[in-house]
């Protein structure tokens, strides 16, 4: 072994590759290992009929910092599409639209949102007032404080004069897509999180931005050349078996291989990691317990809306996209489809189990139901993709279950969106476990090397 230090980072999604980034660049040799024939966790594409679909889609916020800041990294900053002001047309049946959208005058929070909210109509008069009353006390909680993990967000919201239609036409709007649970059954901590860092904090933090390529490019093929720049050594369909931290090092151990290191970073997903990592590292992560995602990929014969996104009230839909672009359609109506709209469903306990043509054939009459011309539009071909362990369920408690960077064992470090950030199980927090956990590991291993600031993110 050279002088410098020597990591292995198992694991080759967002948080994993974020790890093995941060190490390298900070001087360490390193290793990573991934089970799967790509990097990119759970963000992943594939293709079908010539065309590309994402097992999911995943957005992020201008809040984002250091997700963005991993897309600066890895070269990727201009394939992505990132909202100058935040808009999000929100439609009920027959076609009724408005809008949660950051006002274009120069007003300070919460008053940047405030015309879009007054104007809302999902919701009566009455509960548009009473809005206020909630949004004030969200400014006044402190974030750190532990208590409000012992709380749901719907009880909370209920203290606070906000009613069954409120929850349902305008605050699970944001809790289910982030914290992938309704606003009844999670944790006040999580969800305050959301709202204060992403629509209070600061008047732009929910600028909306997504995918412009396939994500398995995003991710996986810009991660690849980035960690190959980096002199990463990277070794696909290659599943740690083991890792034992004794005298000397810590070992990993593969089917094929046995390397040794000064520390390793385990960024595998909290269902994986037990049965690899040495006795007493983690405790009892069950209690985190799973929350699904299902996508269903609709690819139409004609166009039938110019948003690139909207969300649905009084609708199975819960968010629908424009994926035309990322998916390579190309050709004239009835050559193959001229628009791909993807529907993306939270939370999805009542759909993961169903069969793939009935939830074709469900939402694509639903998407007819909230846009009037996707009725005249025939269906060329419709997907599904399903994550059944998609997140952790951000439920009230789960604080207390979710591990820091650093474990009792020397050398093993833990990193991954189900990790304490203080963030959701998002790309946001996964980067940023990634990241903590290479600094606590090099920290381990004594490296000299100053690491650049966490929150450092191109404008």
């Amino acid at each position: 072994m050279s002088g410098r230090p020597h990591l292995v980072v198992v694991g080759g999604g967002l948080a994993g590759m974020a790890a093995a980034l941060e190490a390298a660049d900070a001087g360490a040799a390193v290793v990573l290992l991934e089970r799967r024939a790509h990097l990119g966790g759970l963000t992943w594409s594939f293709e079908r009929k010539g065309r590309s679909f994402d097992n999911g889609q995943h957005v992020f916020l201008r809040c984002c910092t250091a997700y963005r800041a991993f897309l600066d990294r890895i070269g990727a900053a201009d394939q992505v599409h990132l909202q100058d002001r935040l808009d999000v047309p929100v439609v009920a049946p027959g076609g009724r639209t408005s809008h949660i959208a950051r006002t274009a005058l120069r007003l300070p929070s919460p008053l940047h949102l405030g015309p879009s909210l007054l104007a809302y109509g999902h919701l009566d008069v009455a509960a548009r007032l009473r809005l206020g009353r909630a949004v004030r006390a969200l400014m006044a909680l402190t974030l750190d404080d532990p208590a409000l993990d012992g709380e749901s967000f719907g009880a909370w919201l209920a203290r606070h004069g906000q009613r069954q239609a409120a929850v349902e036409r305008l605050w699970d709007l944001v809790v289910l897509p982030t914290v992938n649970v309704p606003a009844r059954d999670a944790s006040l901590a999580l969800a305050a999180k959301v709202f204060r860092t992403g629509l209070l904090d600061a008047v732009d933090g929910a600028d909306i931005g997504w995918a412009t390529v396939p994500l398995g490019v995003l991710h996986g093929d810009n991660g690849a050349r980035a960690l190959a720049a980096a002199g990463v050594d990277v070794y696909l369909s290659d599943a740690v078996t083991a890792v034992a931290a004794e005298r000397g090092g810590v070992h990993v151990q593969t089917a094929g291989r046995r390397l040794t290191a000064d520390a390793t970073v385990v960024a595998l997903p909290h269902e994986a990691v037990g049965p690899v990592v040495p006795p007493g590292t983690v405790g009892d992560l069950s209690g985190l317990g799973h929350s699904p995602i299902v996508n269903v990929h609709l690819v139409l014969d004609r166009r039938v809306t110019d948003l690139p996104l909207l969300a649905a009230v009084g609708s199975p839909v819960q968010f629908v996209f424009d994926h035309t672009g990322a998916s390579g359609i190309t050709g004239r109506a009835g050559t193959g489809g001229v628009q791909c709209l993807v529907i993306s469903l939270s939370a999805a306990t009542d759909t993961i189990g169903a069969r793939p043509e009935e939830l074709v054939r469900r939402f694509h009459a639903a998407l007819g139901d909230l846009l009037p011309h996707a009725r005249r539009a025939n269906l060329v071909d419709g997907v599904v993709s399903r994550e059944h362990t998609a997140t952790f369920r951000g439920t009230p408690g789960t604080a207390a279950l979710r591990p820091g960077p650093a474990t009792p064992v020397p050398g093993v470090f833990l990193a991954g969106a189900w990790c304490a950030t203080g963030w959701p199980a998002t790309m946001e927090g996964a980067v940023r476990s990634g990241t903590a956990a290479a600094r606590a590991a090099l920290a381990h291993a004594g490296s000299a090397h100053p690491p650049r600031p966490l929150e450092e993110a191109s404008a």
